[in-house]
């Protein structure tokens, strides 16, 4: 990446901002004043400004964060925070999140500034799993299993939902792995079936599970291992 536009985006300025700080002898790359916006940075390289070191960050990045309620998954909403308040990243603003969560829904969040590997985890022909822990408002009927692993007619709907796997856990709790991304899918199959959804918490996306040492609000990188398992489906 060109040095200045490393510097831009670092600072949050524009180019011409970055390139009057350059020109103003105010960075360094591993402790030489560099002027040169054309400078091409690597990942070894130390950058500072004013004295301050400056993260470099070339390549996509990708994160888990444990979503709270209260919180949507916009990069910007005039009515609600963002779960960018939690990201103490450099242009955190260039991150998004892949795979939403309704504003009441807490638990995993995948939040990277990769398009296509977001694309790759929510394309719909990909069918990637996702596990969420449900708890309702009346006991689990006996049914519900079977209706679920065969699909069920959703309101408006055309389609069946996909096969979908139910585990019980309680009278009113269960886990749910479903397949497919619908509108407010989870909340709407327990409509289907007479049930109502009090509380909805995302455990797991693909084979990334949410990190039990994570509190609400809280967040880390992914690993390699987490980042490759996109593409192993």
């Amino acid at each position: 990446m060109r040095l200045d536009k490393f510097l831009s985006q670092q600072l949050e300025v524009s180019r011409a901002i970055a390139t009057r700080e350059l020109r103003a002898r105010k960075v360094t790359v591993d402790g030489e004043v560099v002027r040169d916006g054309s400078f091409k940075l690597n990942p070894e390289n130390v950058v500072e400004y004013d004295g301050n070191a400056l993260q470099l960050q070339l390549g996509p990045r990708y994160f888990m964060l444990n979503k709270p309620q209260g919180y949507v998954c916009s990069t910007d909403d005039p009515d609600h925070p963002t779960v960018l308040y939690f990201l103490e990243e450099p242009a955190a603003y260039k991150l998004h999140a892949a795979g939403r969560l309704d504003i009441d829904t807490t638990g995993l969040v995948l939040m990277t500034d990769d398009g296509q590997w977001s694309h790759r985890m929510t394309s719909p022909r990909h069918h990637c799993e996702k596990t969420y822990l449900v708890t309702l408002a009346s006991p689990v009927a006996d049914d519900t299993a079977e209706q679920f692993a065969v699909g069920v007619q959703l309101h408006n709907e055309k389609d069946l939902t996909r096969p979908a796997s139910l585990e019980q856990i309680s009278e009113c709790q269960v886990r749910l792995t479903i397949s497919e991304g619908r509108y407010h899918q989870v909340k709407r199959m327990f409509a289907a079936v007479g049930n109502h959804v009090l509380a909805l918490h995302r455990e797991r996306i693909g084979d990334i599970m949410l990190d039990d040492d994570l509190a609400p609000g809280e967040y880390r990188a992914l690993t390699e291992d987490e980042i490759a398992s996109v593409y192993l489906k």
